[in-house]
């Protein structure tokens, strides 16, 4: 508890830094490896302060043996953000003990930001498992309705093959990874899909752990777990598939083309 109360106080400080960088204009973008892949000034600067404030704090914790591993996305949604789409945008903190995520915080920068010139910005989203999540209301999808959320910015054939599979009410495309988790316990979505490589483990250890405590499901689109141990490799290349509620409706109507497109 003592590591996710600093995390919460990490995010919060991590959020007034995206705002303060947007508001000078000048976001420092650089391409980390090609196209869509995109790195800002708050990215770096995030991860400083994030990074620095916990290790101060735990110097035994390895950030991100088989103990304790903090995963940190510093923004997470880094292309809409650069595109000014910033109710997409998010600050991941992951927390994970034995390869399994416990924790999480996340914290919105910019929530609220459309209500005028005087709202006020931001909140802070965090769960642990066994005690639940705080900060957001629990809602469920319309009954009977199969919204699916998914990529904005990565889409490909493998994608929306899988989408079609589904046989969707709707389809919602957004950024940011923490954002869809977001959309799903908020009702706004029932599953979330992304048959693809690409989403890593910072990605989704902080949104894993509060969508569990909460009651629902996150997995590779094979239906296998993700680990979250020091040595794990970052990227989840077998994809994403999460659900509040009805994760098996959805895990069963993956079609085997994809699953054997997606090596776990």
């Amino acid at each position: 508890m003592r590591v996710v109360a600093s995390a919460y106080s990490a995010a919060e400080k991590a959020a007034a830094i995206v705002r303060n960088v947007m508001a000078t204009g000048d976001l420092g973008i650089v391409e980390k490896t090609g196209a869509n892949d995109l790195q800002t000034k708050a990215d770096r600067l995030v991860q400083m302060s994030v990074c620095a404030s916990l290790a101060q704090k735990f110097p035994k914790v390895t950030i991100i043996g088989e103990e304790l591993v903090i995963w940190v996305d510093p923004l997470d949604g880094t292309k809409e953000y650069t595109e000014g789409l910033l109710d997409h945008v998010t600050i991941l903190i992951g927390i994970a003990y034995g390869g399994k995520a416990i924790a999480g915080v996340i914290n919105q920068p910019y929530y609220n930001y459309e209500a005028g010139p005087d709202a006020v910005l931001g909140r802070t989203i965090w769960g642990v498992l066994g005690i639940g999540a705080f900060g957001i209301q629990l809602t469920e999808a319309p009954a009977g309705k199969h919204i699916i959320i998914t990529t904005r910015s990565h889409s490909s054939a493998l994608v929306n093959e899988c989408i079609s599979a589904l046989n969707p009410d709707s389809v919602i495309r957004v950024g940011g990874a923490g954002n869809k988790i977001i959309q799903l316990i908020e009702g706004k979505a029932s599953a979330y899909i992304f048959a693809s490589p690409g989403c890593k483990k910072w990605d989704t250890c902080a949104p894993e752990a509060i969508l569990h405590a909460v009651g629902g499901k996150i997995t590779d689109i094979h239906g296998n777990s993700f680990q979250y141990n020091k040595e794990v490799k970052h990227m989840n290349s077998a994809g994403v598939l999460a659900a509040l509620r009805n994760y098996d409706y959805y895990a069963s109507r993956i079609p085997n083309t994809v699953k054997q497109s997606l090596v776990p």
